[in-house]
């Protein structure tokens, strides 16, 4: 993959924690706030390729020479899975709701915006795509994405972050599909 498409990838999971800051950043913007969110939800999806591509570049021989079909269907499955979740509606929240930046609230958010991250990452090992600058430029958008939508999360509708996400799986979907048929 050229540089292109892994600034491509970053942005289609860094959806996910744009979408997810955005909300967070309505009630929760507060500098501190900002930088915990951001720093861990660019650790996270920093870490998690890592740890897929060395899940991935360990499968045996048969995932190897099946591994572009099996990339691609990771690919699809996560951007489906991103498409479908942009439709869902989110319940009400409560009025007095604790801090999402701290604690294990913290550590559930960054572990459920970075799985997709995972799969990434397993799909590149199976490919053999070198990683570790993959998943820096990965973090990297992921945490500039969570500390814009934050600051943004007070001026914009919660309709917008579905809409990124959908935005994210198009993507996910378009690069599983040129795996396909190059």
């Amino acid at each position: 993959m050229n540089i292109l498409e892994i600034l491509l990838v970053a942005i289609a999971l860094g959806c996910d924690a744009f979408a997810v800051g955005m909300g967070v950043g309505t009630r929760f913007c507060s500098p501190r706030q900002v930088f915990r969110l951001s720093f861990h939800f660019g650790l996270f999806q920093f870490l998690m390729p890592l740890l897929g591509w060395y899940l991935g570049s360990n499968l045996s021989g048969i995932a190897l020479q099946w591994g572009p079909w099996i990339a691609a269907g990771l690919l699809f499955f996560i951007g489906a899975k991103m498409g479908y979740g942009s439709f869902q509606t989110k319940e009400t929240e409560s009025c007095e709701v604790a801090d999402p930046t701290r604690g294990l609230s913290l550590v559930m958010l960054s572990l459920a915006t970075s799985m997709d991250a995972l799969g990434v990452g397993i799909s590149f090992g199976i490919i053999g795509q070198n990683l570790f600058l993959s998943a820096l430029c990965i973090g990297v958008v992921a945490a500039a994405m969570t500390w814009i939508a934050m600051k943004l999360g007070n001026r914009l509708t919660q309709q917008f972050g579905r809409r990124m996400e959908m935005v994210g799986a198009i993507i996910l979907i378009a690069i599983a599909l040129r795996l396909l048929f190059m």
